[in-house]
């Protein structure tokens, strides 16, 4: 696989995208399989991507009946659509056939219409066992007058299991939108100086993320600097970053659906950081290095997450130590922090972690950090270079390969 050219070549392989839908659609249908259902209803729009490949406008909010697909057992999966025509004149993998309209179903009679479309695709199916990953109240009640020969059951869980591995294309897109994230963050550190706004470092990073393609950002996109780092606000503001100040940045792009997702701290200006600071940046880096060191199998998610808000080790947490498994939804199974038992899975070659701990004091400043990493055999998979600001550390952790080597720091 490509090291990380963008466009489509000749003289090499680099994401193969037919391949990666039919494999993703084949994973999806041996879950289904697996689980008995007769069909899966999909209304979240990343998964909707994941099963046809359809991209859909994406907002600030959740927009339930801009898109959904339908799979039946042993069928192909259909997509309906408000942009039916672009759909049908752009996705070649799909049958035409297979591409309806918008599904309405924000309103019972909107429901009740694109139910019917649906039994008259996949026939006597609809009357068996479906599943749904994602309801709002009223298609709880709507869908079972709809389908009233159906068993309703969880349908995100199924999906949760089929994109739980990556897929080799899926790995190298995840580590294509780790080189855009990391792009954007060298050139906001070009610009962290004193005197400069949180929002103006962000709209740096975002500019950057836009001109190499990013689709989209992962979160809110976090700068957050001086007070508001202890306690920790999780997004950006106007305010003017000082010298001496601690500013996180939590952001990440989007390629080809597949997010970014790191984090790192700098102390702004040429100045040197307080012990205080240097404690509770050694706190949360070591928390983070120690949590991926236990991503490879023959370990679980426990594993990871006994690491976090660690009385002992991560004393100073908040509770706000987390992480996150990712992929075409940038928060997605398995979790890592605050699990119960049921949650405790083993780890698999192919798994993706966001790990992020925390440590902060108010009066002092926080820290958070946040690697990214694939579980390994025999050690972790970290995908995420981007060096650590060397002045908040005394100790570099054997796993971190490129603290060190930095010639110089953020003005």
């Amino acid at each position: 696989m490509s090291e990380f050219g963008l466009m489509g070549v000749d003289w090499e392989e680099r994401v193969n995208f037919d391949r990666m839908r039919r494999e993703r659609l084949q994973k999806a249908q041996a879950a289904m399989e697996k689980s008995g259902l007769d069909a899966l209803f999909v209304f979240a729009l990343e998964d909707v991507r994941y099963l046809t490949g359809f991209r859909s406008h994406l907002g600030p909010v959740t927009i339930l009946g801009l898109a959904a697909a339908v799979l039946p057992r042993g069928g192909d999966p259909i997509l309906c659509t408000l942009d039916i025509v672009h759909a049908r004149q752009r996705m070649p993998w799909l049958h035409p056939d297979n591409i309806l309209g918008r599904p309405f179903i924000r309103t019972e009679g909107g429901t009740r219409k694109w139910a019917e479309e649906i039994k008259g695709k996949i026939g006597k199916l609809a009357e068996g066992k479906i599943g749904v990953d994602l309801l709002s109240f009223g298609l709880s009640q709507w869908l079972p007058k709809c389908f009233p020969k159906a068993q309703f059951v969880d349908g995100k869980e199924v999906l949760s299991q089929a994109k739980v591995i990556k897929t080799k294309d899926e790995i190298e897109c995840q580590k294509i939108v780790t080189m855009i994230t990391e792009a954007g963050f060298q050139a906001l550190l070009d610009d962290l100086k004193p005197g400069v706004k949180e929002c103006e470092l962000l709209a740096v990073a975002w500019q950057k993320f836009t001109e190499l393609g990013s689709e989209w950002t992962q979160c809110a996109n976090i700068v957050c600097s001086g007070p508001y780092t202890a306690p920790y606000r999780r997004f950006t503001s106007d305010r003017v970053i000082r010298e001496g100040d601690l500013v996180i940045v939590d952001i990440g792009a989007c390629y080809n659906g597949y997010w970014g997702d790191f984090t790192r701290t700098f102390l702004c200006g040429n100045v040197r950081p307080t012990p205080e600071q240097i404690d509770l940046h050694q706190e949360c880096y070591n928390t983070l290095f120690n949590a991926c060191a236990e991503a490879v199998v023959g370990k679980t998610n426990g594993d990871i997450g006994k690491h976090l808000n660690n009385p002992k080790t991560n004393p100073n947490s908040d509770d706000l130590s987390g992480g996150h498994g990712a992929g075409v939804n940038p928060w997605e199974p398995p979790w890592v922090a605050n699990l119960t038992p049921d949650a405790i899975v083993p780890l698999q070659p192919g798994m993706l972690f966001s790990i992020e701990p925390y440590a902060g004091k108010p009066g002092v400043g926080g820290i958070r950090l946040e690697n990214q990493v694939f579980v390994g055999e025999k050690e972790p998979d970290i995908i995420t270079p981007l060096s650590f600001d060397e002045r908040l550390l005394r100790d570099v952790h054997p796993l971190d390969r490129t603290t060190g080597r930095k010639i110089r720091f953020p003005k």
